[in-house]
Order: C-alpha cells, then structure tokens, then sequence
C-alpha cells in the first residue's frame, strides 16, 4: 500500500475511479492508438453508465483522449476543446459481458486511419486496468512500461521476444499469454522495469509470425 491507496490521486474531482480513472483510461487509449484522434465512440457499462454523467465521467474519458492528465483543469470543458480540435465524438450505454462495473469501451480511427478498440476499467483510486484490445484479452495496469505482441501461435516468438530483451537488459516484471486456439491468434503482453528501445520494437515488428507490436509507456 502507498500514500495514493489512502489519500487518492491528484485531480479534479469529484470520483477518484468515475472521474481521475476514467481520465486515465482515455490517456492511455490514445496513446495506444499512437495517432492523433479524430473519431470516438464510447461505450459506458455499469456504474459509468448510471452515475458517470454526475460525475463527469463522460467528459474526463474526452479529456485523456486530449492528453490531459487527471488534475487538467480544463477537463469540465474537454467537449468543447475536443470539438475545437475537430474530434467527433458519441457516447452510449454498452452492454459488455462479465465486466467490471466502471468500464469504458473505447473505438477510435485516428488522422492516419490508425483504428482501435480498447476496454478498459477504474478501479479506484485513479487506477485502471486495460482488460481487452482490438476484442483480445490483455489486462495490463500501463503503470510500467508495456509490450503487447499479436503473433501467430507457432513455437519460437515468446524466446525471440524474451531474447531481444535480455540482450537490452530490460528486465521482465509481468507477462502474460493469451490465444484464441491452437495455432491461431496469440497476444503476449509484457510490464517491463525498463523502456525497450524504439530500434527493438522496430526489429520485433519485422518478425516472421508477428502481427502487430504495441509498445506504451506513459510512466509519470
């Protein structure tokens, strides 16, 4: 336990997990999508969905999808910054299967044409935990450093993978193995105690069997 378990985060209330959580989630949905937002529909599930209009949860997924961070001051006006920007947004009440009670399903088509589909819930105290990306299972806390790899499932990437960061001496604290079957789509996501070069994540993204490589690290 820290001084932030007890006391909460530094924000602009007036919920820890409605308000300063739901900041984080949209910060850390756009910067998985490593594009400048220009569409966003957002699906609100549970207590978000009864209570988050009360508690600003609406505009504070909009803030951290505009960069800011849970003690923005200008977060009660994230709509009309976001509209300013040219961001078109819409929010509705999502109806998701065995979810946490404050959770946010996030889609987003960037400037590039960059798309992306993250779920993610607060869990208190300005955390959050990212349960899915692109409808495949990471749950990650973005509080470290993070590697998500979407592979095929054939023998051999998890050592490359690993290989490439001993030889970096990046130290592994988390990881975790999903598929959908055998052979088919894997994702493997990894918490790291160090920032992987971007040069690493370049070579991983030109691996035979890799499909896409994700890489955020948004350490305060």
């Amino acid at each position: 336990m820290n001084l932030f378990d007890i006391l909460g985060p530094v924000m602009v209330g007036p919920s820890s997990s409605h308000t300063a959580g739901a900041v984080r989630i949209g910060y850390v949905a756009r910067h998985l999508l490593k594009d400048e937002p220009c569409k966003v529909k957002i699906g609100l599930y549970g207590s978000f969905a009864q209570t988050g209009k009360g508690h600003g949860t609406d505009r504070a997924l909009i803030a951290g999808i505009l960069d800011m961070h849970p003690d923005d001051m200008r977060i009660p006006e994230s709509f009309e910054l976001a509209k300013a920007a040219g961001i078109e947004f819409e929010f509705y009440n999502a109806d998701i299967r065995n979810a946490h009670p404050n959770t946010a399903l996030i889609e987003m088509v960037g400037k590039n044409d960059r798309k992306l589909s993250v779920q993610a819930s607060s869990l208190g105290g300005g955390r959050i935990m990212v349960n899915k990306i692109d409808g495949i299972d990471v749950n990650f806390s973005a509080e470290k450093p993070t590697l998500i790899v979407h592979n095929i499932d054939q023998p051999g990437h998890v050592a490359e993978v690993t290989s490439m960061l001993s030889h970096k001496c990046v130290n592994i604290a988390t990881m975790q193995l999903f598929r959908d079957k055998r052979g088919g789509y894997a994702v493997m996501v990894l918490e790291t105690d160090q920032q992987i070069p971007e040069e690493s994540i370049k070579w991983l993204e030109h691996l035979e069997g890799v499909i896409k490589v994700t890489y955020v690290n948004i350490m305060e």
